[in-house]
């Protein structure tokens, strides 16, 4: 039996998914409506919105494990991501054969590699390889950017990467979204989102740059997930720490990690010019995004007092700013 089969959450998840998306196929252009952010009445929520899985392979309840973070020093991203793993376990502890992995980068701004406002390619290459290495049955990458989708995964470098690496690209359409509610969640209440690179997976690999961000202080880990929303997402900018805590809350991922190789220390999240990076040289993985979140922050130069995400993600209990009983630094 694989491990989508024996997990009944996932199971019902698969269920309502495919339900949700035959009556989108049939509502077509009606259908736009929905991904346009205004999604169903409120009434109708509980019979329409989906819960996502867990994917979450480490239980951050419980301090006494050691090996949820990693920080590797070093310009090579290729070599830094595998002594990272290593020390977590190794690719094995994350993917077993006959797995599906999603791969969620940041592709959203049509800008190159050299910016370092997106996933670097050589790092998607490396995990796509990783991934299928360990056995896995297929490996997507997904991402809903800011930018035309196509563009942004052109010419990042991130579309071309995964799929040499033998990965499926997958790109958002109207089909693509489905309405996502967050139990004790306040803003991502029947909203739609990027869930159809979710179908069918049994992990889920959050791939980001550490940046800064003009509205939240900073771009990491929890951030990443915004990438997921659909709908007039820039309505939640008002609220942007809420919402990156709500992301938290509504994607609980097996590993997530954070390329700190180069920082974008100012303007941005889209930053464009060389003058706004620093050579950090670090990369971070971690089953605790809390952890790692609060790591790159340093990176930045900046305190987590001022990033509140960390505080709201630390106190709903997915994870701890307290490094030191679970820090593996490499060197």
């Amino acid at each position: 039996m694989s491990p989508t089969a024996s997990n009944p959450d996932r199971r019902a998840f698969l269920a309502r998914l495919a339900k949700a998306g035959l009556l989108a196929t049939a509502t077509g252009i009606a259908g736009f409506k929905l991904y346009d952010g205004i999604g169903p009445s409120p009434s109708s929520a509980d019979q329409t919105a989906l819960t996502l899985p867990e994917y979450a392979i480490d239980d951050p309840s419980k301090p006494q494990r050691r090996n949820r973070l990693a920080v590797v020093h070093g310009n090579d991203r290729k070599q830094t991501v595998n002594q990272g793993l290593k020390a977590l376990g190794g690719i094995e502890a994350f993917v077993k054969k006959g797995e599906r992995v999603l791969i969620k980068v940041n592709a959203a701004f049509a800008s190159p590699p050299a910016l370092s406002a997106t996933t670097h390619p050589d790092l998607v290459t490396e995990l796509v390889r990783l991934c299928l290495e360990a056995g896995a049955a297929e490996v997507r990458v997904a991402d809903n950017p800011i930018n035309d989708p196509a563009t942004c995964f052109e010419l990042t470098g991130i579309g071309p990467a995964a799929r040499s690496a033998g990965a499926r690209v997958m790109l958002p359409r109207i089909a693509s979204f489905q309405p996502v509610s967050v139990s004790d969640g306040r803003l991502i209440k029947n909203w739609p989102v990027f869930v159809e690179p979710l179908s069918g997976v049994d992990k889920v690999i959050g791939v980001a740059p550490v940046k800064d961000h003009h509205r939240s202080g900073a771009s990491l880990s929890m951030k990443n997930w915004y990438g997921l929303l659909g709908g007039r997402r820039n309505i939640f900018h008002q609220e942007i720490h809420d919402i990156i805590y709500e992301l938290a809350l509504m994607i609980r991922p097996t590993l997530v990690i954070l390329d700190g190789t180069t920082t974008m220390m100012t303007n941005g999240p889209t930053g464009g010019s060389l003058a706004d990076l620093k050579q950090t040289d670090t990369m971070i993985l971690g089953t605790d995004p809390v952890a790692v979140d609060t790591f790159g922050a340093g990176l930045l130069e900046k305190s987590i007092d001022t990033l509140p995400f960390i505080a709201k993600a630390e106190a709903a209990g997915l994870g701890t700013t307290d490094l030191e009983p679970i820090f593996l630094n490499l060197g």
